[in-house]
């Protein structure tokens, strides 16, 4: 059967999203008038052969569910065999269905992102196109969310699970990647039994407003450790062998996704975050140094020593204060716009940093009176606690974002 590319008012694709957009979902307006309930992606590449069957199937199972509440998109990575336009001329018979084709962007896990970011439903799903996630299993999973889980995942592991007729080293790449993920992120892994599924689905809520930063295909690994995933609830179901197309598993997909356990582990750290802080407390030791040589020199205005120290160390405060809002805590402080808020932050940096200068001579006395260690010695390691308490408590009570703008 021969598609012709049809894009037309009646029939149009979904807009490629512009690359410099985060790779963030929002909350949908409190106004908007939607009766969509559920939004499942089907990310795909060639898989032009079994898409017609996975659409009617779907289709077919969710109209009988809930007819004209929830939606299909196929987010297509731009196939050679052109299955994002098998998908689209398949749309005037199958009226819930959308089409994204993506020319510039490519990848599993940011596929899955663009369709929840286009997504007009409350709960958010991903399913393989190529059948072998079976469909059926969607009705348990529903009905999971519905009683009150947060995230509900198909598991191979659990009871009613497996797979058709892997082989022993597909079997045993499989449970190292998993054992592997235990060990770099066991409160992300730990929480589920098969985290290598990519069937599952989750509450828009349990998303909204985190920036995802996946790295190859795992997007439950992303989505668990960046959300706010309160209860979890597993379905088990038994993994399928492909009907058609080639399968997509290559070395490359297990490089990435130790690649990706590193940067999330880092991120969930908040090593960048913390290495930038730290660059912003050395600028402000040199605005403190240069304003306090400039009101107590004797050479320039010598002020006495105490005003000037005050003086100073505002300054170098006030500095960061400015460097860390507009750099190291830039996503935050932009859901607090506004010079209030801004403001009101400037306080709370001032009472944190005051806060670890006690702390500071707090711990120096306890180390070189109490445990006699070398004065300097003392000093550099009460600077190095205290740097990760304000760093800590800037990021738990100052920067936190307490409000969403959802317009």
């Amino acid at each position: 059967m021969n598609f012709e590319p049809a894009q037309t008012p009646e029939n149009p694709l979904l807009a490629e999203p512009d690359l410099t957009t985060p790779l963030q979902i929002s909350l949908l307006p409190k106004n908007a008038q939607t009766k969509i309930e559920f939004s499942l992606i089907l990310p795909t590449y060639q898989e032009s052969k079994n898409i017609p069957a996975m659409v009617e199937k779907l289709t077919s199972l969710l109209d009988g569910r809930m007819p004209g509440k929830y939606e299909l998109i196929v987010v297509d990575d731009n196939s050679p065999d052109r299955t994002w336009e098998v998908a689209q001329a398949l749309m005037p018979e199958y009226p819930q269905l959308r089409v994204m084709r993506r020319q510039q962007e490519r990848g599993l896990s940011t596929a899955v992102i663009r369709g929840w970011q286009a997504a007009k439903g409350e709960i958010l799903g991903v399913i393989d196109a190529d059948l072998q996630h079976p469909p059926e299993v969607l009705f348990q999973m529903l009905d999971a969310v519905d009683n009150g889980a947060d995230l509900v995942l198909a598991s191979r592991h659990i009871e009613g699970g497996g797979v058709s007729d892997w082989s022993f080293i597909r079997r045993v790449l499989s449970r190292g990647a998993q054992t592997l993920g235990l060990i770099v992120l066991p409160g992300v892994i730990g929480r589920v039994s098969d985290p290598m599924s990519g069937y599952f689905m989750v509450r828009r809520e349990a998303i909204a407003g985190k920036t995802m930063n996946p790295l190859g295909y795992k997007i439950l690994i992303e989505t668990i450790g960046r959300g706010n995933i309160g209860p979890i609830a597993e379905v088990g179901y038994v993994f399928q062998e492909r009907q058609a197309g080639e399968s997509k598993v290559t070395w490359k997909q297990y490089v990435e996704y130790l690649g990706h356990l590193v940067r999330l582990r880092l991120d969930l750290w908040h090593f960048d975050r913390f290495w930038r802080y730290g660059l912003v407390g050395f600028s402000g030791v040199f605005v403190d140094m240069v304003v306090f040589y400039l009101l107590s020199d004797p050479s320039t205005l010598a002020w006495g020593l105490t005003r000037s120290k005050i003086i100073a160390a505002e300054a170098g405060i006030v500095n960061n204060f400015l460097w860390n809002d507009a750099w190291t805590f830039a996503d935050m402080s932009g859901h607090q716009r506004g010079w209030r808020k801004r403001f009101k932050r400037l306080l709370k940096f001032n009472v944190i940093c005051l806060a670890g200068v006690i702390l500071n001579v707090l711990i120096l006395n306890l180390l070189f009176n109490l445990l006699g260690i070398n004065r300097y010695l003392a000093n550099l390691i009460a600077i190095g606690i205290v740097t990760f308490w304000n760093f800590w408590l800037n990021l738990k009570l100052n920067w936190r974002v307490t409000e969403v703008n959802n317009k």
